[in-house]
């Protein structure tokens, strides 16, 4: 079996791996990498670490409006899978990358398979729920995370082809989270002690496109008053550089990280302020309290317990977030196993419902 995965954003290589390398044992795998990510800190480096295969195709389209980069990966995507003739294609997430592997592949009448299907923030001004509805609605193999996200198919009257796989980021995570530990000397880098600094992400369009939010984030995190890593996302440092925000310690401003250098950044926080979906998950799997810098999560079952708290950019709820009492215990395994590329597989591997 012929397998075309699609990639183009950090999140999506760090799914990949696992993917791949469960893929490959057996079959074979085109890896296509669409550039929507094309910062070497965000994207080369993660090929490394994770020790992905090199790209077969790479479309080099890098950023722009949506409908010029989604319309770039459209165009230079098809006659690749024309080429190919893959007997699958699948897709990662809720970017414009999987979006454009979503409408190419549903053209030309291969199956999809879409890796964390059924998420929802509800909140149809995101970019990124219009792309994981579409994925949704075209796919043949919808791949869900958790049960949360097989209910949310479920009220949408998507139940065929779906699969609670378990999420792929805790695969990746188990898999490196003791190499991580023997590779990583960022803590030394950066003079940080375990427990003893917070660590904060912010990426995400409604945050970093509005001065206002992104001021009041930036605000928040000055008042903790205690020593805060903020890895600078090179959107959110464009965004920064357009206004008269400042960043002032103890915030400390550090370019992009690995993902072996992440990991250690979060196994050790005090306390994770992000709005990626990514870290939220990493953060919850490794036992950290998080801050959630959105009004809502895709990941709703990070809030049970206490380990995540939702408070948008209000900067006195984020610090009252940020300094509440660690939740007790560990939480709950919710996010599967570590085999969810195993169980995709096997569905990939089973044949395809109505395409």
């Amino acid at each position: 079996m012929k397998i075309l995965t699609v990639v183009g954003a950090r999140p999506q290589f760090i799914k990949a791996a696992p993917f791949s390398r469960v893929v490959r044992r057996a079959h074979t795998e085109v890896l296509v990498h669409t550039g929507q990510h094309y910062d070497p800190a965000l994207s080369a480096v993660f090929f490394e670490e994770l020790e992905l295969p090199a790209p077969d195709h790479h479309l080099d389209v890098g950023s722009g409006p949506h409908g010029w980069q989604t319309g770039q990966m459209l165009q230079r995507l098809e006659p690749i899978v024309q080429r190919e003739q893959p007997d699958r294609v699948v897709i990662y997430g809720d970017t414009n990358s999987t979006l454009a592997g979503a409408l190419v592949a549903a053209k030309l009448g291969v199956p999809l398979a879409h890796v964390e299907a059924g998420l929802r923030s509800f909140v149809r001004a995101m970019p990124e729920e219009i792309n994981r509805i579409v994925a949704d609605r075209l796919s043949t193999y919808l791949f869900a995370p958790t049960q949360t996200a097989v209910d949310n198919l479920a009220r949408e009257g998507i139940t065929d082809g779906v699969t609670l796989t378990g999420d792929i980021m805790c695969d990746a995570l188990l898999q490196n989270s003791e190499i991580a530990a023997r590779r990583s000397r960022i803590l030394e880098r950066l003079s940080l002690r375990p427990g003893a600094y917070a660590l904060a992400t912010i990426h995400r369009a409604a945050n970093t496109d509005d001065p206002a939010r992104l001021a009041d984030i930036i605000d928040a995190l000055s008042l903790l008053q205690e020593t805060v890593i903020l890895p600078l996302h090179p959107r959110t440092r464009a965004a920064l550089m357009g206004t008269d925000i400042e960043v002032e310690p103890p915030v400390i401003v550090a370019d992009p990280v690995g993902y072996l250098d992440m990991l250690e950044l979060e196994r050790n926080a005090r306390v994770v302020l992000t709005d990626s979906g990514g870290v939220q998950k990493e953060a919850y799997l490794l036992g950290v309290p998080c801050v959630t810098l959105r009004d809502e999560t895709e990941w709703v079952e990070t809030l049970e317990g206490g380990w995540n708290v939702l408070a948008g950019a209000d900067a006195e709820r984020i610090v009252a977030a940020a300094r509440r009492p660690r939740p007790a215990g560990s939480p709950p395994p919710l996010f599967g196993d570590g085999h969810a590329a195993e169980r995709m597989l096997a569905a990939l591997e089973a044949a395809p419902g109505p395409v």
